[in-house]
C-alpha cells in the first residue's frame, strides 16, 4: 500500500495545530513559520522566534518537530530558528494585544475572577497559601494568573521553581508559565536577590506595568499575592483591580489575629469584598505518632472570620514538606498532593470558588 506524498499544504495544516508555549496561540496564526520547503519525504522548516534568546526555543523546536513527523510520508525533519523583524514583532504584538491598553483589563465586566491574598503581617505563609492555590485552580482545568505584588519581598518565583526572565515583545511582557499558572513577578526583571529600592510612585508605576502591560489573556482567574499590611501596593491594586475579592491569610495567634484585622479593615475602607480567612499553622500531627499538637493556640482564624462577619474557608496543619517544597520551587500540591496540608489547600479552593460562583 503506497503513502500519499507529503505536501506544503498538509505541513501547514499541522503546524497550525502547534501552540506557543507561553502565547498559547498557534505558531502559523502567529507569524512564526518561516520558509517551509517539502522535498520527497524530507521537510524543512523556518521557525521565527519573537526574541533571539527565547528561553522556550528547545521545546517550540520540538513541538513543530514532533507534529511533522507523525505525518504519512515524513521521513526527515529540519526545523531551524530565526528571529522575527521588528516589524513582526510589532504585528504579533497588535494581534494579540490589540495595540497598547495603558487601562486596566480587570474591569468588573472582566470575565476573570481575581481573588487578592493578604494579610496583616508577614511570615504566616500568604505566598505560599497563594502559589498552592494557584496551582490547584490550574489543575483542575482553569487558566490561571498569578501576580506578585509583593514587591519587596517577592517570593513567587523561587517557590514556583522559575528560574528565567520574563520575554518581551515589543512593549509588551509575557508571564513566564510555571505548574500551568502564568506569573508575573518583579523577581523575573532584576537580578537574583537584588534588593527593590523604590518610592510610591516608583511601586504605583511597576505595578500598573504588571497589570496593562502584561499579556494575562483573560485568565479564569487572577491571584494577586499582596505584600503583608495595609501600604500603597494594597491601594494601587484596589484602583487597578476594582472587581478584586479579598482572602485573608492569618495563623492561630491572637496577636496575629489583630493585625490581620487591619487588613480586613483596609479591604473595607477600598471596597474590596472579603471572601474569607484561611488559618494556616493549624496544627502540627506528629509524623511518627499521629498526634495532634496545637502548636500556636489562640484559634485566631476562626475569631477572625466570626469578627468580620465571614466564613473560616480553612485551616492548613503546619508541616515540614511546605516549606522544603516551597524551597525547591515546587508547592507541597504538586510535590506531595496526597499529605494532609495539601489535601487541606485543595478543600479551601473549592470554598473560595464555591464562595466566589456566581448566584
Amino acid at each position: 500500500m503506497s503513502t500519499s506524498p507529503v505536501t506544503h499544504d498538509t505541513v501547514m495544516r499541522a503546524l497550525g495545530d502547534v501552540h506557543d508555549p507561553e502565547l498559547h496561540r498557534s505558531i502559523v496564526a502567529l507569524g512564526m513559520v518561516g520558509e517551509v520547503r517539502v522535498e520527497g519525504g524530507r521537510v524543512g522548516i523556518a521557525i521565527k522566534l519573537t526574541v533571539a534568546g527565547c528561553p522556550l526555543k528547545a521545546e517550540i523546536q520540538r513541538r513543530v518537530s514532533a507534529a511533522i513527523a507523525g505525518l504519512p510520508g515524513v521521513e526527515t525533519v529540519h526545523v531551524t530558528l530565526d528571529t522575527m523583524t521588528d516589524e513582526e514583532r510589532h504585528r504579533l504584538r497588535t494581534g494579540i494585544g490589540g495595540g497598547p491598553k495603558r487601562t486596566s483589563p480587570f474591569t468588573d465586566d472582566s470575565p476573570t475572577t481575581v481573588i487578592a491574598i493578604a494579610s496583616g503581617k508577614g511570615g504566616v505563609g500568604k505566598s505560599s497559601i497563594t502559589a498552592n492555590l494557584a496551582i490547584v485552580l490550574a489543575r483542575r482545568g482553569h487558566s490561571v494568573g498569578l501576580l506578585d505584588a509583593d514587591v519587596y519581598g517577592y517570593s513567587i518565583p523561587r517557590m514556583m521553581g522559575v528560574h528565567r526572565p520574563a520575554v518581551m515583545v515589543d512593549d509588551l511582557m509575557i508571564p513566564v508559565e510555571a505548574h500551568g499558572v502564568r506569573l508575573m513577578s518583579i523577581g523575573f526583571l532584576t537580578e537574583d536577590d537584588s534588593p527593590v529600592i523604590w518610592r510610591g510612585p516608583m511601586l504605583h508605576k511597576a505595578l500598573t506595568s504588571f497589570v496593562t502591560d502584561v499579556f494575562w489573556d483573560d485568565p479564569d482567574y487572577l491571584l494577586v499575592d499582596l505584600p503583608p499590611g495595609t501600604g500603597d501596593v494594597s491601594l494601587t491594586i484596589a484602583q487597578l483591580l476594582p472587581a478584586a475579592a479579598m482572602v485573608i491569610v492569618t495563623t492561630p495567634q491572637v496577636t496575629a489575629q489583630r493585625v490581620a484585622r487591619r487588613a480586613a479593615s483596609m479591604a473595607t475602607r477600598v471596597n474590596l469584598p472579603i471572601v474569607g480567612v484561611i488559618e494556616n499553622m493549624s496544627w502540627f500531627i506528629a509524623p511518627d505518632t499521629g498526634t495532634r499538637y496545637e502548636v500556636f493556640s489562640g484559634g485566631g482564624g476562626a475569631a477572625l472570620a466570626a469578627e468580620i462577619g465571614v466564613p473560616l474557608l480553612g485551616q492548613i496543619p503546619l508541616e515540614s514538606s511546605v516549606a522544603t517544597a516551597g524551597d525547591d520551587g515546587l508547592p507541597v500540591v504538586a510535590a506531595a498532593p496526597a499529605s494532609p496540608a495539601a489535601q487541606a489547600l485543595e478543600r479551601a479552593a473549592t470554598a473560595i470558588t464555591t464562595a466566589l460562583a456566581p448566584a
